[in-house]
């Protein structure tokens, strides 16, 4: 017999509610897209005991379990165990009774491309920061996306999620390496934003225009090009799918570091706490600042930010982006 639901509380619990009458789909989380490979035991082991068998990989790196009978999440939830707990043993997250699953769902998965432990191209290690903003944001019910990427390459295509997190390598030039070859010249202005050019043979490179991709320290053969080893990182914010108004993250600061990120996550909680619209089922951040204005977001979310010496913050913010139009007198009420 099918249990007495509520919603609320079974998507809470990371559970979705599916087409198949009497049955619900897991959502596990995988921060950072990376996993131990013994806990794959357990995504099998959940799926043949207590669901169809399947498992789907989901767009934001996480596994969802479907055909799971509702009345079976208390066991569901008890072997879900195995990995809940790592989340507080190995992350860092706080939780209470791991037995019981996830205690929340609405901050969806923090999902991040590979990162410099494989990829020459990334800037930082993508993996070990997703984690870290795991602990900061998780558990959580509002509805909030969230990306890291190592260059801005966006792999991860950081660019629709709320927040984007995309490395930039402060890069430096020795020039007393600089051979002349016009290596880096020639990657950056087919592949980047022209930033570098040759002065009386050396390479000068333009703060204006580089975006620190680090594709120059890739291309010089002598090593004259490095990567300063301090970490920065632009932040794109608000982009988003959906059917009403999908639209690019735009950037919002540049040149920040992680310190500063991990705060501006905290304190966006503030301000969909004082802002959100508690009439509706929920509202995405991004429509939360599209009502309330990206003036007040600003000044909640910098609030005792420091944002480090090298960075840049948007005065405005203009999202690319398409709009149905609204008839005359409807309400403006956001998903």
């Amino acid at each position: 017999m099918t249990p007495d639901l509520n919603r609320k509380t079974i998507t809470r619990n990371a559970y979705r509610i599916t087409s198949k009458r009497g049955l619900t789909c897991l959502r596990i989380r995988v921060p950072g897209g990376h996993l131990k490979a013994r806990y794959l035991r357990v995504v099998q082991e959940i799926a043949e005991r207590f669901g169809s068998g399947d498992v789907h990989i989901t767009i934001r790196q996480g596994f969802e379990i479907p055909g799971i009978p509702f009345e079976k999440m208390a066991e569901v939830n008890q072997a879900l165990a195995a990995l809940v707990e790592p989340l507080e043993t190995n992350i860092g997250v706080s939780l209470e009774k791991m037995d019981q699953g996830y205690p929340a769902a609405g901050t969806r998965n923090v999902s991040a491309c590979i990162g410099n432990r494989v990829c020459p191209f990334a800037n930082y290690d993508t993996t070990a920061l997703a984690q870290r903003v795991e602990r900061a944001v998780f558990p959580n019910h509002h509805h909030v996306k969230i990306a890291l990427t190592g260059c801005p390459n966006d792999c991860i295509k950081a660019h629709l999620q709320d927040f984007g997190i995309i490395g930039q390598a402060d890069v430096q030039i020795d020039s007393s390496r600089c051979i002349g070859c016009e290596a880096c010249e020639k990657a950056c202005r087919l592949r980047v934003t022209q930033a570098i050019a040759m002065k009386d043979g050396v390479a000068v490179r333009d703060e204006t225009r580089c975006i620190g991709c680090g594709e120059c320290v890739l291309a010089c053969p002598t090593g004259a090009w490095t990567r300063n080893p301090e970490k920065f990182y632009r932040l794109v914010i608000l982009g988003r799918t959906g059917k009403k108004n999908p639209r690019l993250a735009a950037p919002f600061v540049e040149w920040t570091t992680e310190s500063a990120i991990l705060q501006i996550l905290r304190n966006t909680y503030t301000f969909i706490d004082a802002h959100i619209d508690r009439s509706l089922p929920k509202e995405h951040l991004g429509y939360i600042v599209d009502r309330v204005g990206f003036a007040e977001f600003k000044r909640v979310v910098l609030e005792g930010v420091d944002l480090g010496s090298k960075a840049q913050v948007a005065e405005t913010v203009q999202w690319a982006g398409y709009t149905y139009p609204q008839r005359p007198g409807c309400g403006t009420a956001s998903p």
